[in-house]
């Protein structure tokens, strides 16, 4: 089967993981460009990846041998590059979150489904060999109907990451710990619990960091499905702990911290799963394996490839962020507020 050729677009903190993917994938992709319109970045990539680079998106977009762009770029520039590789009839996978408002994340979804290209969103968390072994307990019935579901990002960010210029901004980002950093966990958490039917949370900013948006959300919440629990993310938790997700139904309960996973059945049976490692909750954001990218990114190129959708494919992802519109429309209006979607 022959290798698609792939445009890797934007080359700052979030490439190291997807570039050791691709070399892990060279029997299904090319790395045709490596892009950033900064020389010093595509310096800094051309002395540990050994992929050509190159400043111009452009050219990328009207090579007509490019099946696929990879999108890492800054959130806020998202909609405009989905635009042009949809146009130009590539297959896009995009980092989270797809863009800084709903509005904006919709509007990346129809570009692509017009131009009828495959959208994958970049929300690696449902790859942990932890999560797929909870994911499959639950859909075997294991652990029984949910009645809790829970989660919980204790994360840290020094001042100095905020201090970055864009970073924690609605303009760049769309957000603060929500979109920027639980979003992950909270894709995950829906993943695993269904959706949620309504929440009522609390958010601000806090004394710890000098930034426009919120660094803490508590909150409560009621699945679809009946089941009720708790949010509660941050990143001003010195020095970051495990992210963690509760589950328990009438016939057990499961309990993911970070890359582990542990379940507890009713009749006393036990078991564990994943293996513990990094998960980028401290001052290193990128202190994490690349093993759960390398499984989404092939996933994507075999979607490309056989003519389907992506495990997490673009309008899936919106899910999410209308969760978290909701509960930050539910701390400014101070009421309980129903996610849309």
């Amino acid at each position: 089967m022959p290798r698609l050729r792939v445009a890797l677009v934007g080359l700052g903190m979030a490439v190291a993981p997807h570039a050791k993917s691709l070399i892990d994938l060279e029997d299904k992709a090319e790395v045709a460009y490596a892009i950033s319109p900064t020389a010093a970045r595509r310096q800094a990539f051309a002395k540990r990846f050994p992929f050509p680079t190159s400043g111009d998106p452009d050219a990328a977009f009207a090579d007509r041998s490019i099946d696929a762009v990879m999108l890492l770029t800054p959130p806020n520039t998202h909609l405009d590059l989905v635009r042009r590789a949809a146009a130009a009839g590539k297959h896009v996978l995009l980092e989270k979150p797809l863009e800084v408002s709903t509005e904006r994340a919709l509007a990346v979804v129809e570009a692509c489904d017009k131009a009828g290209v495959r959208l994958g969103a970049v929300l690696q968390h449902r790859f942990r060999p932890a999560a797929r072994r909870v994911k499959q307990v639950l859909a075997a019935g294991g652990l029984g109907r949910l009645a809790h579901a829970s989660v919980y990002v204790p994360w840290w960010r020094p001042q100095s990451y905020y201090d970055q210029p864009g970073r924690g901004t609605l303009a760049r980002d769309g957000g603060g710990v929500l979109i920027t950093q639980a979003i992950h966990t909270l894709d995950l958490l829906m993943h695993l619990a269904g959706p949620v039917g309504a929440v009522s949370a609390f958010a601000g900013t806090s004394h710890v960091h000098r930034m426009e948006t919120e660094d803490q959300v508590a909150a409560a919440l009621r699945f679809e499905s009946g089941a009720v629990g708790a949010l509660d993310c941050t990143t001003a938790l010195y020095p970051g702990y495990p992210e963690t997700i509760t589950l328990g139904g009438d016939k057990g309960s499961a309990r993911i911290v970070a890359t582990e996973a542990a379940i507890e059945y009713a009749d006393g049976r036990r078991e564990t799963a994943g293996a513990r490692s990094g998960g980028g909750g401290g001052a290193n954001p990128m202190d994490f394996p690349h093993d759960w990218h390398r499984d989404l990114i092939e996933d994507f190129l075999d979607a490309v490839t056989e003519g389907r959708d992506p495990a997490i494919p673009g309008r899936e992802a919106l899910r999410v962020h209308h969760l978290i519109d909701a509960l930050l429309r539910s701390a400014r209006e101070r009421r309980t507020i129903a996610p849309a979607g």
